[in-house]
């Protein structure tokens, strides 16, 4: 199994910034790909960003210049910075895992950017 624990969500005005971090852990021997995904009520989630153990990344169009993804391997932990937070980056964000075909999930941290 493995659990990833997400951290660092919270309130912030617009312009704003924000970092979120998750650990990976357990059966994370072939752990390759981690990023990041949001889901806003009553929207589908969608892809923010992406990293490999190589340190390709992948970023969703709305987040290009704002968002960085950055991961430490001997941590096996994954970052996202975000900077100039907009009111509609509101969502809940969701740290994933990839262990050979397999997807995980953390549960989840709320992030709010207010007007």
């Amino acid at each position: 199994q493995v659990q990833l624990v997400e951290s660092g969500g919270g309130l912030v005005q617009a312009g704003g910034q924000l970092t979120l971090s998750c650990a990976a852990s357990g059966s994370i021997f072939r752990l390759t790909d981690m990023g990041w995904f949001r889901q806003a009520p009553g929207n589908q989630r969608e892809l923010v960003a992406t990293i490999t153990r190589g340190g390709n990344t992948n970023y969703a169009d709305f987040v290009k210049g704002r968002f960085t993804i950055s991961s430490d391997n001997a941590k096996n932990t994954v970052y996202l910075q975000m900077n100039s937070l907009k009111p509609e980056d509101t969502a809940v964000y969701y740290c994933t895992a990839k262990v050979l075909k397999y997807d995980y999930w953390g549960q989840g941290t709320q992030v709010t950017v207010s007007s």
